[in-house]
């Protein structure tokens, strides 16, 4: 079985829906999710805000969190998986925010920082994965899979 399905038997398993806000991912994360069929019963839906302004005017990620901290940041994260639970109102939320480069961002932030944060309603954990590879797409990929440990690992303490 592949994380994807143990993502969904998981989330079938204790009765939970999740959500997804996405940026340097594109949506990787709701399409892995979405590709195995069931997905509907736990998957609620997902927001790709590629855009600093649409974490902003969708997520409801505060101003003064951009302005202070960028959009590749703990903080955003936070907010972006808090912002996307409340908008959905899914039990579970993921969210992931990075540089997947080329180049650097608009702050300097280098290739392959990325943030993930996971929310519950009660407890928001943010992480910073490492390693998750050298190019674009291995970034992109690297991280949508480490945002499905990390739902996965949140349920190894429940």
């Amino acid at each position: 079985m592949d994380r994807r399905e143990q993502v969904l038997r998981t989330l079938n398993a204790h009765g939970l829906t999740v959500s997804t806000a996405e940026s340097c991912t594109g949506g990787m994360i709701a399409a892995a999710l979405t590709d195995l069929s069931g997905s509907s019963a736990v998957f609620v839906g997902g927001v790709v805000s590629y855009w600093t302004e649409m974490k902003h005017k969708i997520l409801g990620v505060s101003q003064e969190t951009l302005d202070a901290y960028g959009a590749v940041s703990p903080q955003t994260a936070r907010e972006m998986a808090e912002g996307v639970r409340a908008l959905t109102g899914s039990d579970l939320a993921l969210s992931v925010t990075g540089v997947a480069g080329p180049d650097r961002d608009e702050r300097g932030n280098p290739v392959g920082l990325v943030y993930l944060a996971l929310t519950d309603g009660e407890t928001t954990t943010v992480h910073q994965p490492e390693n998750l590879g050298s190019t674009r797409a291995e970034i992109r990929r690297g991280a949508a899979e480490a945002a499905l440990e990390l739902l996965l690992e949140y349920f190894e303490t429940k």
